[in-house]
């Protein structure tokens, strides 16, 4: 094969999955670039009689109808966060272990060459698969590809159980926490700064509220087996008129990481309980349902003891929550440390994204 082009990318399916994780990776596609690499992912499927192929937008459906009795999900997403000197990838040595460096190498395109592998190359699984490759996964739920394809085609998620190629360590991870974000709010009076007096500085008011998120102790929660550890952390803070006025609002953007057992309502109530007070303004701006395990599923069990280890919690939102919400239970499987999903020095260990790819056609084959 030629000098891949990430330019004008033709992937090879016939690859290994560690060379076909470098090419997706070299493809930019951060949130709302994504069209190059659905292109070529589409291209490369074009042989595969034994897939039906829906396209969405940027989103690519794959799926067989051999006429198994039962029928998996199997997703993964294919846009990532802002680049920051981290294209195109390297391998690299790091403490022993060889490593794929770069952009969305974690998250989550080592987890898209595995399933887009096997997807090409498992013609007669035991289990009828629908692969699921999807857009817009980093930015708001609107714009999520899932939330657009649900809408379109609900018929598309039905399934008895699915997975979610999210960074696990190649381990299984059940369920996930729910996500709220919320904008906290204080007030005061402009004023000009050489007479302060005469006005009233919003900004001094964000110190109650930091002093809140400091003190704050996080809860963990054993769902299911599974403890989920929560968090609520000031993500961002904005404030200020110019530089000789005294600032009359601040917002304090805050991030609540909920266990699963909770409700996104309940979520908001406890916002409300920790914040709340005089000439505080609470809005809630994103909220998305967590999922519990879910590892309690026929087939769970059985993928989960194919795949062997003991499953742990995730504690990130993903999208086993829309999966949960639909009825279907849900697990994240995909190579990759949590740690680095979204790090600069974001890499993927190689060992992690052949034992994903092991696991899944031993499991996808045998049905047991």
């Amino acid at each position: 094969m030629s000098a891949f082009d990430p330019a004008h990318p033709v992937l090879d399916l016939g690859a290994t999955s560690i060379d076909l994780t470098r090419q997706i990776c070299d493809v930019e596609s951060v949130s709302g670039n994504e069209t190059l690499l659905a292109d070529a992912i589409v291209a490369s499927l074009a042989d595969a009689a034994h897939l039906e192929i829906i396209r969405d937008g940027d989103t690519i459906v794959a799926r067989t109808n051999l006429g198994r009795a039962e029928r998996v999900v199997i997703a993964g997403h294919i846009d990532t966060v802002p680049l920051n000197e981290n294209l195109p990838t390297r391998f690299e040595t790091h403490e022993g272990e060889e490593y794929l460096w770069g952009r969305g190498t974690v998250d989550m395109k080592a987890g898209v060459a595995v399933q887009l592998k096997l997807a090409a190359e498992l013609v007669d699984p035991a289990v009828d698969i629908t692969w699921m490759w999807y857009d817009h996964e980093e930015v708001s739920n609107d714009l999520n590809g899932l939330t657009r394809l649900a809408a379109n085609r609900p018929d598309l998620f039905e399934g008895d159980f699915a997975i979610l190629g999210e960074p696990s360590n190649s381990d299984v991870e059940g369920g996930c926490n729910g996500n709220l974000r919320a904008e906290i709010r204080a007030y005061g009076l402009r004023a000009h700064s050489a007479r302060g007096w005469v006005g009233e500085n919003a900004i001094h008011k964000a110190a109650p509220i930091l002093d809140i998120l400091a003190g704050y102790e996080a809860r963990q929660v054993e769902v299911d087996g599974l403890v989920y550890r929560e968090g609520l952390n000031a993500v961002g803070i904005s404030g200020g008129v110019a530089g000789n006025v005294i600032p009359d609002e601040v917002m304090v953007h805050v991030n609540y990481r909920f266990a699963p057992s909770r409700s996104g309502e309940e979520a908001v109530a406890h916002i409300h309980e920790v914040f709340g007070g005089d000439g505080i303004d609470i809005r809630i701006v994103d909220l998305a349902e967590g999922a519990r395990p879910g590892l309690d599923a026929p087939l769970a069990q059985r993928f989960l003891k194919a795949v062997g280890g003991e499953a742990k919690p995730k504690y990130g939102w993903t999208d086993v929550a829309r999966f949960s919400a639909m009825g279907v239970p849900a697990v994240n499987y995909g190579p990759g440390d949590p740690l680095k999903a979204h790090a600069d020095d974001e890499r993927v260990r190689l060992s992690q994204i052949t034992a994903c790819e092991d696991g899944l056609r031993a499991w996808l084959t045998s049905g047991s």
